[in-house]
C-alpha cells in the first residue's frame, strides 16, 4: 500500500498535527502552533525541542557521516570519514557550540543548515555538503531524486516528533583526510533530518543502510516503529517493529535485525566504529554508532518474493542521552 502524500505543514491552522507515515518533503515544523494535548509552554519548549540534521556518504573505500544538532539550551556537530580498506578512521571530529551560537539547523530537510567553530565550517543543504574542519575536508553533491519518509508521532515523555529520511541519492565528489584524497563518485547519500519535543532522558537503537535500488531505516526506542521503512525499486514501504538483537558489550560482534512483519531480515557485519561518552553534569550522553554491512531477505509485502541484499553499507547505532 503507497503511503499518503506528505502535508506541506505539519500543524495545521488549528494546531492539529498530522500524525502517520508520508511520502514526500513538509516545509514546516511548526511545534508552537500545537493545540492541546500536545501543546506545551514556551520555556518547555526552548529545553525539550531537539532538530539535527545528518548526512550518511556511503562509497566502496569511504563511508562518512556529519550531523549538526540543536540542543535548545547548546549545540552541536560531529563529522568522521571511516577508511572501508583500512579499517581505520581517517578523521573525526566533534565539538560544542554556544547557546544560540555555532549551529544553525534549517527548519525543514530542504533548507540548510550550519555549524562555525574556530578551524571548523560545515554546511549541509538538501543536495550538498561542504566541510572544512582543520585538514578534513569533504566536498559532496547529490541528485535529490529519491523519494523521502515523513514520518510523525508521539513520544513517551515529551510531546510530538517528526522526521524526514531520505533513500540512496547518486553521489559525486571529493573527501579529504588524514593524507588520504577519496573520491565520492558513485556512490550514494542519505538525509536524516528530525524536530521533536523530546523527553529529558531519551534512548534508541537505529539502523539505517541505502544503496541505489534498496534502502530502509530502522528504529527501536522513544519513537516505537513510527519511522520505520524500506525503500525499494523506488518506493516507500511500512514496517513494523524491529528486534535488535546484539551484545551491548560487544557491539563489534555481528548484530540481527528483523522486523515483526517479515518484510526485513537482516544481519550487520560491523568494520569500524565510532563511539562518544560525555557527562556535563546538566546532561550526558552515550553512543555508539558501528559502521558496516547488511547482508540478508527483504521483501515489499508478505506475499512477494524476497529481495537478497549482499553488504549493503549502512550503521547501527546505540544511543542514550539525558538532555
Amino acid at each position: 500500500m503507497s503511503l499518503p502524500a506528505a502535508p506541506r505543514a505539519l500543524v495545521d491552522r488549528y494546531g492539529v498535527a498530522a500524525i502517520g507515515r508520508f511520502t514526500g518533503l513538509a516545509d514546516s515544523f511548526a511545534w508552537s502552533a500545537l493545540a492541546p494535548p500536545f501543546a506545551r509552554s514556551r520555556w518547555w519548549r526552548h529545553f525539550h525541542h531537539k532538530r539535527w540534521h545528518y548526512v550518511a556518504l556511503a562509497c566502496e573505500d569511504v563511508f562518512a557521516a556529519v550531523a549538526i544538532v540543536d540542543l535548545g539550551w547548546t549545540s552541536t556537530a560531529f563529522a568522521y570519514a571511516f577508511d572501508r580498506r583500512r579499517r581505520r578512521m581517517l578523521a573525526s571530529f566533534s565539538r560544542d557550540g554556544l547557546p544560540g551560537m555555532g549551529a544553525r539547523v534549517a527548519a525543514n530537510a530542504s533548507g540548510s543548515s550550519s555549524f562555525a567553530s574556530a578551524r571548523c565550517r560545515i554546511r549541509v543543504e538538501c543536495g550538498a555538503l561542504s566541510l572544512r574542519c582543520g585538514g578534513f575536508d569533504i566536498d559532496a553533491r547529490w541528485e535529490v531524486g529519491a523519494p523521502f519518509l515523513l514520518a510523525s508521532g508521539a513520544v513517551a515523555g515529551g510531546s510530538l516528533h517528526a522526521t524526514q529520511k531520505s533513500g540512496g541519492m547518486a553521489l559525486r565528489g571529493t573527501l579529504r583526510a588524514g593524507g588520504t584524497v577519496a573520491s565520492l563518485d558513485g556512490g550514494v547519500a542519505s538525509i536524516d533530518y528530525s524536530s521533536g519535543l523530546l523527553a529529558r532522558d531519551t534512548q534508541w537503537l537505529w539502523a539505517s543502510a541505502h544503496g541505489k535500488g534498496v534502502g530502509f531505516n530502522l528504529q527501536a526506542g522513544y519513537f516505537g516503529d513510527q519511522e520505520n521503512a524500506l525503500w525499494l525499486d523506488g518506493h516507500i514501504i511500512a514496517l513494523d517493529a524491529a528486534q535488535f538483537t546484539y551484545d551491548a558489550a560487544r557491539p563489534m560482534e555481528p548484530w540481527h535485525i528483523a522486523t515483526h512483519d517479515g518484510l526485513l531480515d537482516l544481519r550487520f557485519t560491523p568494520e569500524g566504529m565510532r563511539a562518544d561518552r560525555r557527562n556535563l553534569m546538566v546532561a550526558a550522553s552515550r553512543y555508539v554508532q558501528p559502521i558496516g554491512t547488511f547482508s540478508g531477505t527483504v521483501r515489499a509485502s508478505r506475499a512477494s518474493s524476497a529481495v537478497e541484499v549482499r553488504e549493503l553499507l549502512g550503521v547501527t547505532e546505540d544511543h542514550v542521552s539525558r538532555w
